[in-house]
């Protein structure tokens, strides 16, 4: 029997293929999961490829015990391997392949276009695929994300006591998440806009409020997390146990490029509600993301590679572009982004 979840996450998943990776006939896609991802989810986007036309593998494969280059240890030949071999990789694992040294190894081919949807749930697919008009929230990323390119000067405060400014670089590229182009590259789950602002440009205090991952132990919060910033590193890490777990974490790895901040992203998936998993977390209305640690290349920034990266949630930020308030504690209140947002149920 199809229960009636089973049949909005086989809608969302022909959503997820066919207007967001786009699928052609012929192509060859490799989907990868660790065991612990949902199932059900790889299952139901494995079918959707099928039934585009796609030919489909998919490799499972137990958990590594880090992320990134932390996981290299982990990774079975036979999946970087077959990385390197297609032409589209889905990511569902838990603990992403993202900026490992196979994921490196297969971009660096210049042919493959990767989706990263790790640790992606049935509920969050459906909340943040298959509930969500496509076309508006486009819109409304391509917006603010023309609005961030002709920004020169920034500044970003949250209500939880975030006060971070910083410059923008017009020849970096602002990135609108959620449509898997022709081109070889890097994607994401829709609902999010990313850039590296200018790293020696960034002063102020981030406060991290919403959700911090990895290290593993942490996920939601129950404290926040402050960091001090000077020209795109972080000095200080400061606040509860939380903290004292991600800066323990950070020094683990023995290297100073951890500790630099790699670029800051929207939240505005009017789906995505805070889960503790990352892909969902930073993609809540109203938040933004900052990233630390390992820079990837298509930034186009000067932080470069690190051993690895993790993402901290700001919960209701307020964001100014060159003096004008674009959004107030999580509201968007520049008008064309408010129409676009009354639109999307977020007004």
């Amino acid at each position: 029997m199809c229960l009636p979840n089973d049949l909005e996450l086989a809608k969302a998943a022909k959503t997820l293929v066919e207007e967001m990776v786009n699928v052609k006939f012929g192509e060859e896609v490799l989907i990868y999961a660790d065991t612990e991802s949902d199932w059900k989810v790889v299952e139901e986007t494995a079918k959707a490829v099928y039934n585009s036309g796609g030919k489909v593998t998919v490799i499972r494969y137990p958990a590594p015990r880090g992320v990134a280059e932390a996981a290299d240890p982990d990774i079975p030949k036979a999946l970087a391997a077959a990385m390197l071999n297609c032409d589209i990789l889905i990511e569902f694992s838990s603990k992403y392949l993202l900026y490992s040294s196979a994921w490196v190894r297969t971009m660096q081919t210049n042919k493959v276009r990767y989706l990263c949807l790790s640790g992606m749930t049935g509920d969050m697919m459906i909340r943040c695929v298959g509930k969500v008009h496509i076309p508006t929230l486009i819109e409304f990323q391509e917006k603010l994300a023309e609005l961030t390119r002709n920004a020169k000067r920034m500044r970003v405060t949250s209500s939880a006591g975030m006060d971070v400014e910083f410059e923008n670089n017009p020849e970096r590229p602002v990135f609108v998440e959620g449509i898997v182009k022709d081109k070889p590259g890097e994607y994401m789950l829709i609902g999010q806009v990313d850039w590296a602002p200018v790293e020696e440009s960034i002063n102020g205090k981030i406060v991290f409020d919403g959700s911090l991952w990895p290290p593993e132990e942490v996920g939601i919060l129950k404290n926040p997390v402050c960091l001090d910033v000077e020209k795109g590193v972080v000095k200080r890490i400061y606040g509860g146990r939380e903290a004292k777990l991600l800066e323990k974490w950070i020094k683990s790895f023995e290297d100073p490029a951890m500790y630099n901040v790699a670029h800051i992203s929207y939240g505005c998936n009017p789906g995505a509600k805070l889960s503790g998993y990352i892909v969902e977390d930073e993609r809540v209305w109203g938040s933004v993301e900052w990233g630390l640690g390992h820079q990837a290349e298509s930034f186009k920034g000067r932080a470069g590679p690190a051993k690895s990266h993790t993402d901290g949630i700001c919960l209701n930020t307020s964001i100014w572009m060159d003096g004008q308030q674009i959004s107030d504690e999580g509201i968007f209140v520049h008008h064309e982004l408010a129409a676009l947002a009354r639109k999307l149920g977020k007004l």
